[in-house]
């Protein structure tokens, strides 16, 4: 459903035409699976939800291929100390989120990140890491 309301939303036409698509999947997702991706959020090839109750992303999101979702987690902007918000997490290919997970602020996690449940994110976590708690320390680094 996501795909095809990516590709409505590309075009005014076709977000008149098909509004009620729109309608749908707005009460489908968000109110029958209590998931929130919003339409304009930006995700690459591969998304895997497991679980995908109580999931919120942010509209500037951006996910790379192949990542996995797990329920309860949130992603998206913090508010800064002068009131305004920053911007939204960018996630590279192949990061694997656990379940309960905040990732806030505007960070960058790199290409096969591991993400333990229940952590906390709020700084950029480098490619090929293990990343758990709150908050979020890198458990361990591959080198290849």
């Amino acid at each position: 459903m996501f795909r095809l309301v990516s590709l409505i939303n590309r075009s005014m036409v076709a977000k008149v035409i098909f509004f009620p698509y729109l309608m749908l999947y707005r009460y489908a997702v968000e109110w029958v699976w209590g998931i929130e991706i919003p339409r304009k959020t930006k995700i690459g090839r591969g998304l895997s939800l497991y679980h995908g109750q109580a999931l919120v992303l942010n509209q500037g999101v951006i996910l790379g291929d192949n990542c996995t979702l797990r329920n309860s987690v949130t992603i998206g902007h913090k508010k800064l100390a002068n009131g305004t918000f920053s911007r939204c997490p960018r996630l590279g290919n192949n990061v694997d989120v656990g379940a309960n997970v905040v990732i806030i602020g505007d960070i960058e996690i790199g290409d096969n990140v591991v993400i333990g449940a229940g952590s906390v994110v709020t700084k950029s976590i480098p490619a090929n890491s293990v990343v758990v708690g709150n908050p979020a320390r890198i458990l361990e680094k591959e080198t290849l």
